[in-house]
Formats: structure tokens, C-alpha cells, sequence
């Protein structure tokens, strides 16, 4: 059962997702440092008194609302995705398509890098880094690549990922414009993670 209090502003009922949700965007503006007890009692209309109703420290919430950030931004995808039952081509596409929406959306996810030292921080990363190139991995070994080199495509697909989010908050006007080029932005991508290579008996017969 959620816990809930009464806050003295408007007597609006406060939980724990209330906290978890200002810590989120706190971490978003001004990165992990921002996330403190008496700024997000202000920004909600609450007492340090509420957060300690929920929390027991500033360290509880920070871990709530990075583990948060995991579920929602990896574990959710990586259920949805293993789970489908749609051919491998169009699982390895939504995921591409989510993957890439999800991290122009998503802007913890580069504040939280920059706090990449924080342990709770680079235990997170590591788990989701992990959790994503299994996920990646998974896909196209069901598309038919062998174990190590669909690791390696893994590998270098997560690595496109982290590029294309880096670009799209520092420079998002290198990226295209329009839905057409963005799809054929995609496609490209797609086509150049799932490209077959021509066997050595192909390369001499050519």
C-alpha cells in the first residue's frame, strides 16, 4: 500500500512517486546535486517533514528515482520487446525507432552520466549498459548472427545510440528535420546494423 500525507498547501495528498517524479526532474535540470531535501519540499508545496515520511534520507531518494529512471527507460523495453512475437526484422526496427525516440526524450539519462562516479550512479549505468547490449544482442541473434558477432553489432549499435543522444541535446540541428529523412535516417541505420556480410567463397566468384 502507498503511503500517503496531507500537505499544508491546497491539502493536496502527497506519495512517494510525488517525490520520486520532483527528483527525476531536479536530476534533469540541474543534474544528481540538485536533488535535495528542502528545494523539492518547495518546488511540491510540502515539508521536509513530508519527504521523511517516505524517505529516510536524500540517499533513498536518489536510489528510487535512478532505479526508476532503469525500469522505465530499459527493463519496460527489454520486456517488450523479448516478449513480442512479431518477426525479428520488425523487432530489431521498433527497438531501433524506441530506443532512439525514447533517448531524445529523455534527458536524466545525460545528467546522470555526468554523475557517472556517484556509486549509486555507476552501479545504474552498469546494469542498464548491460541490460541494453543483452537486449540488442538478443534480437539479433534472432535474426540469425552468431553469438559473437552479434555481440559485436551490439556493441556498436549501443554505441550509435549514445552518439545519436549526445547529438540530439548538443546539436539536435545536425540530425534530420523532417519525417521523410528521418525515416530514411533510420532505415540506414537499420540496413547498416543488420547487413549481412558476403561470404569469402561470394567475394572470389565476384
Amino acid at each position: 500500500m502507498v503511503m500517503t500525507e496531507r500537505t499544508s498547501i491546497g491539502q493536496r495528498r502527497l506519495n512517494r512517486d510525488d517525490w520520486i517524479t520532483a527528483a527525476l526532474a531536479a536530476i534533469a535540470d540541474g543534474g544528481l546535486r540538485a536533488v535535495a531535501v528542502e528545494p523539492l519540499a518547495a518546488r511540491l508545496g510540502a515539508t521536509k517533514g513530508s519527504f521523511y515520511w517516505h524517505f529516510e534520507n536524500r540517499d533513498a531518494l536518489v536510489d528510487a528515482a535512478i532505479r526508476r529512471w532503469e525500469k522505465e527507460t530499459t527493463t519496460d523495453v527489454a520486456e517488450e520487446i523479448t516478449a513480442a512475437s512479431d518477426a525479428p526484422t520488425s523487432q530489431f526496427r521498433r527497438l531501433v525507432i524506441g530506443v532512439i525516440e525514447r533517448a531524445e526524450q529523455d534527458p536524466v539519462g545525460p545528467a546522470l552520466l555526468a554523475s557517472a562516479a556517484h556509486p549509486a550512479v555507476a552501479s545504474a549505468l552498469q546494469r542498464v549498459t548491460t541490460a541494453r547490449l543483452n537486449l540488442i544482442t538478443t534480437v539479433l541473434r534472432r535474426l540469425g548472427f552468431p553469438p559473437a558477432e552479434a555481440g559485436r553489432r551490439a556493441l556498436l549499435a549501443y554505441s550509435a545510440y549514445l552518439g545519436h543522444a549526445q547529438l540530439a541535446r548538443s546539436t539536435p540541428g545536425v540530425l534530420p528535420a523532417t519525417s521523410a529523412g528521418r525515416r530514411s535516417y533510420l532505415d540506414d541505420a537499420v540496413s547498416a546494423l543488420t547487413a549481412r556480410r558476403p561470404s569469402i567463397r561470394g567475394q572470389l566468384m565476384g
